[in-house]
């Protein structure tokens, strides 16, 4: 029998935290993880005390028809990634890794090719986190290098992700 390897692992429990999701669109799961510690979860929903998406059976961005990666202010939800950050001590984050995981709401299927959108990318790159790791399928993932956004700055091009 052979072992899952440690990227999985980790991925694995990104993608049952994803599970308390409460998007209608898409559910995203992170964890923060240094030296093999779990350092702090996120996932994507309603600031603590506001109403969920899921509780009002409604999504602003849906109606309105907003594409991926357009007009977040009208989204309710805090990231995952910054929610894992907001839960962990700076100390803690640097040099450490971030594992994602994306999931269609509607389909319950894992979405592949995602990435953080460009204040996630901001709030990685200043918690000194070193890498994220993303799953595309349920064994293939992404390796990124944090330096990679700071050195190509994609907030000077327009191109916006999530």
């Amino acid at each position: 029998m052979s072992r899952v390897s440690k990227e999985n692992y980790y991925l694995d429990i990104a993608q049952t935290v994803a599970e308390r999701s409460t998007c209608l669109r898409k559910m995203y799961g992170a964890i923060i993880v240094k030296d093999d510690v779990i350092v702090s979860t996120g996932y994507n929903g309603a600031p603590r005390g506001r109403k969920n998406c899921n509780d009002l059976m409604s999504c602003m961005r849906d109606k309105l028809n907003i594409p991926r990666g357009e007009r977040y202010e009208l989204c309710r939800s805090v990231h995952a990634e910054a929610n894992a950050i907001i839960a962990a001590s700076r100390e803690r984050m640097l040099g450490s890794t971030v594992y994602m995981v994306c999931i269609d709401a509607k389909t319950r299927e894992l979405v592949s090719g995602t990435s953080s959108c460009m204040m996630c990318k901001r709030q990685i790159i200043n918690a000194g986190i070193e890498k994220v790791v993303v799953r595309d399928t349920k064994d293939e993932f992404r390796v990124i290098n944090v330096s990679d956004w700071i050195d190509d700055d994609d907030s000077l091009s327009g191109v916006f992700g999530y």
